[in-house]
């Protein structure tokens, strides 16, 4: 595993995110689902920026979950193919920005044209990346955990952790969910055992600079004890 270090004191290393609120941001403002995801995907590239300035680690977005399959067919085209525009249009600009790009989930879900992409960005990660952005596509908790048993030979906490989708990377210490709903939605679940959890009635596409320094300020003053007593 690489060494990873936190950025400053009290900040975390890992900060998992459920973008939630595209859709009901656009019903809000009267515009398309569309307008609601594009808004999404341009909040979600400022606050890359800004975590790289903070000086967070990793990154992990929630982006397409399994149970997202079950929307009506012409929405999900509309998310797989704004994903595959994404995908052209900036990941190259965020790996020369010492960005390092992986991807978890069911990837052999996705069409065959998205996974190409996925392993041309991946191989083309930087050796010392500054921020690694780590997306979470076609995901399930329950189905990576379940996947993760099948490989492991020794089911102990160690080999299960290594087997699973975010292999190498620590656990969360902050998971922040927009949107005001307050559950993890399949997302996680093992990593998530000792994770701060941040809710906010915040929709995606407003959640800028100062919200998510807000949570940064909120871990900051957690008292983390693992289980542990006081002292």
């Amino acid at each position: 595993m690489r060494e990873f270090t936190p950025p400053q004191s009290g900040l975390p290393v890992h900060v998992a995110l459920i973008l939630d609120g595209n859709r009901r941001w656009a019903r809000q403002r009267k515009k398309s689902h569309e307008a609601g995801y594009r808004a999404g995907i341009a909040a979600t590239r400022a606050l890359v920026e800004h975590a790289v300035r903070r000086g967070i680690s990793i990154l992990t977005l929630f982006a397409f979950s399994s149970e997202n399959r079950k929307r009506p067919k012409p929405q999900v085209e509309l998310l797989m193919g704004l994903l595959v525009e994404t995908l052209d249009a900036q990941a190259r600009e965020l790996m020369e920005q010492g960005i390092e790009l992986r991807f978890i989930g069911e990837l052999d879900r996705l069409s065959s044209k998205i996974r190409s992409r996925i392993r041309r960005i991946e191989a083309q990660a930087p050796a010392e990346p500054n921020l690694t952005l780590c997306v979470a596509l076609h995901y399930g908790g329950r189905q990576d955990l379940l996947s993760a048993f099948q490989r492991c030979q020794e089911a102990d906490a160690d080999a299960i952790g290594e087997a699973l989708g975010t292999a190498g990377l620590p656990d969360p210490d902050l998971l922040i969910r927009t949107g005001g709903e307050f559950r993890l939605s399949n997302f996680l679940l093992w990593q998530l055992a000792y994770t701060e959890l941040y809710f906010t009635d915040c929709l995606w596409p407003d959640f800028g600079e100062a919200e998510f320094d807000r949570a940064l300020e909120w871990f900051a003053a957690r008292e983390r004890r693992y289980g542990g007593s006081v002292g």
